[in-house]
């Protein structure tokens, strides 16, 4: 018996995955990456997008018309909105949300009888202790998510989390930094935090929790008295709940990864206030000053929309004049699409493609503008690289620096990949480096003399 899972969106919903595939395998099922031979079909859907809805559509299109052929069970999971939900519900056999998940098993033992009903009212972060309590079966032996909290409370007007995943739960912090050691001591060298807002950890715990940076502060003191190497990412941060603690924290401990993912998503105050985001423009460029002072090494990374409802050329040029400000290392650029169940899907959507794909093209001209730049200085330096697979330049393999720089270098040694080395870098461009890959000075060789190849 063989399943098959397509998780799409983005790094929770992988998380997410990871914890469905302990289940079936728990249930004696095996991982196959064909669908034709696969007996039990699922999808972890992403609401963000309209674009991943669609996905959804055509693969559930495709496996009913595998089912008139033969037995299988298909369903569907992740973040899904009210409405795809009751429609799912017509074409899939099961569907649930992430802390339902330890009910799977009796689900597809029980198929034909059970049937989940359509409440508008269920939030879906309630009980996430049952599902965090899953050890994932992770898919990469040296890089892991850890979730550290579920749902979001910001209601930003173009965003439909809040209704996919419901309100903020935080998970307790004991079983977050146990999850770690055991990743650290498996000999995992890059860690992700991961929420819809990480840094508003524990606001829903006030007096049972510590916050997000004695979090960060915690794993910092294990990350020290472990010896070991490893990085220790997070995202996604909101602007709104950065303080300055959090920074501070990140520069005093080694295994805190100098790279920050702070979402901007517009340059423009009225914008802002359109999105319901929170906070100003002043008080990200707050933010963006303390790291740049206490986190000079750090690369920067954030979230931009274009296109949204009523953007102004003077609104969208203030949007690029803040990417030519902050001068972002990596930005993920998206043109507004209309998403059922968020506010601004009553909004007029007057802004026309084609204009949205112009200004889309204009602040990634920006970015890579920017990037080059920074990437040109590090030309000449040393860096750091996790080196996680083969690139696709014949001879080479690729990483990312602490920064996430991708990078490439000359070499076929596989036994690298999984490994943190040191390369010296020889090019740059926009969006990555090149460099050649330097020798490992071991303990012994010191004492002799010598060094050795990695």
């Amino acid at each position: 018996m063989k399943y098959f899972l397509l998780p799409l969106g983005c790094q929770m919903n992988r998380s997410d995955t990871e914890r469905v595939r302990t289940v079936l395998q728990g249930m004696g099922y095996i991982e196959t990456d064909k669908e034709e031979e696969a007996n039990i079909l699922g999808v972890i859907a992403c609401s963000v997008r309209q674009k991943g809805i669609d996905k959804v559509y055509s693969r559930i299109q495709k496996w009913n018309e595998m089912k008139q052929n033969r037995y299988c069970v298909t369903f569907v999971s992740g973040c899904i909105l009210p409405a795809d939900r009751e429609r799912f519900a017509k074409l899939f056999d099961l569907i649930f949300t992430m802390n339902e998940l330890p009910d799977l098993p009796d689900m597809i033992q029980q198929y034909g009888v059970v049937g989940m009903p359509i409440n508008r009212n269920v939030n879906p972060s309630a009980n996430m202790d049952r599902f965090w309590v899953i050890d994932p079966d992770h898919l990469s032996d040296f890089e892991a998510f850890i979730p550290i909290q579920n749902g979001c409370n910001k209601f930003c007007t173009y965003c439909a989390v809040p209704y996919t995943r419901g309100r903020e739960v935080s998970r307790k912090s004991e079983d977050i930094i146990n999850e770690l050691k055991e990743l650290v001591e498996k000999g995992y060298k890059s860690i992700t935090l991961l929420g819809q807002n990480v840094n508003s950890y524990s606001l829903d715990k006030k007096g049972e929790e510590i916050n997000f940076a004695e979090l960060l502060r915690r794993i910092g003191e294990y990350g020290d008295a472990s010896g070991k190497e490893f990085w220790v990412y997070f995202t996604s941060p909101h602007p709104r709940d950065m303080s300055d603690e959090v920074i501070e924290v990140i520069s005093q401990y080694k295994c805190l990864g100098k790279q920050i993912h702070l979402p901007i998503q517009s340059g423009d105050d009225n914008m802002l206030q359109r999105m319901n985001r929170r906070h100003t423009l002043d008080d990200y460029r707050h933010i963006i000053h303390t790291i740049r002072r206490l986190l000079p090494e750090a690369t920067i990374f954030t979230d931009i929309i274009v296109g949204f409802t009523g953007e102004t050329e003077e609104e969208f040029e203030n949007s690029r004049k803040a990417m030519e400000e902050f001068k972002y290392n990596m930005a993920y650029i998206a043109q507004y699409s209309v998403r059922p169940g968020a506010v601004a899907s009553s909004w007029a959507d007057d802004v026309p493609k084609a204009k949205k794909r112009e200004r889309y093209h204009i602040l990634t001209d920006e970015l890579m503008k920017h990037s080059l730049v920074y990437n040109q200085g590090l030309i000449g330096k040393t860096q750091k690289v996790l080196v996680n697979g083969y690139d696709r330049k014949n001879g080479y393999l690729t990483g990312h620096t602490e920064g996430k720089i991708v990078i490439r270098f000359q070499s076929r040694d596989k036994s690298l990949i999984g490994q943190i080395v040191t390369v010296k870098v020889t090019s740059a461009t926009a969006l990555s480096i090149e460099g050649t890959l330097l020798p490992v000075i071991s303990t012994e060789a010191k004492r002799n003399g010598e060094i050795s190849c990695n």
